[in-house]
């Protein structure tokens, strides 16, 4: 069965893209830890990362400076954290593999576990935010 993520490559629902090559995509979470959380996502449908080629991982890990770079220019995020987890024992909530982007405020410390909800309009407003940043 084809994971949430697949079916947003896919086009099939609905995606806050930010990013999009041949092979990867980068969206915006729906549930974002703050503002600005970012998903990096192959577009093969990989589990975990030791599902991976080793070139594989390094085009999509080559991604994250590029993207996270665009997302703090467009939030004004003092920084950022990474996170990508394997594993439902890992707390990995989607079985394709994702690279998190969190940007991080001076003004509202870090928190790892708080998420929010915010409107599809602020979602997509976002987006277009953070896609003239690249």
């Amino acid at each position: 069965m084809a994971s949430i993520f697949t079916q947003i490559i896919e086009k099939k629902i609905p995606g806050f893209f930010v990013y999009e090559d041949s092979d990867h995509v980068a969206i915006l979470d729906k549930y974002p830890i703050d503002h600005g959380h970012t998903l990096v996502i192959p577009k093969k449908p990989y589990e975990m990362l030791t599902e991976m080629p080793k070139k594989e991982i390094g085009e999509l890990f080559s991604l994250i400076p590029v993207i996270a770079t665009a997302v703090k220019k467009a939030t004004g995020a003092d920084a950022f954290s990474i996170a990508q987890n394997n594993g439902k024992a890992a707390k990995q909530i989607i079985p394709h593999v994702h690279v998190h982007i969190i940007p991080r405020y001076s003004s509202k410390g870090t928190v790892w576990t708080k998420r929010n909800i915010p409107k599809d309009s602020e979602l997509r407003e976002l987006s277009e935010k953070i896609k003239v940043c690249f």
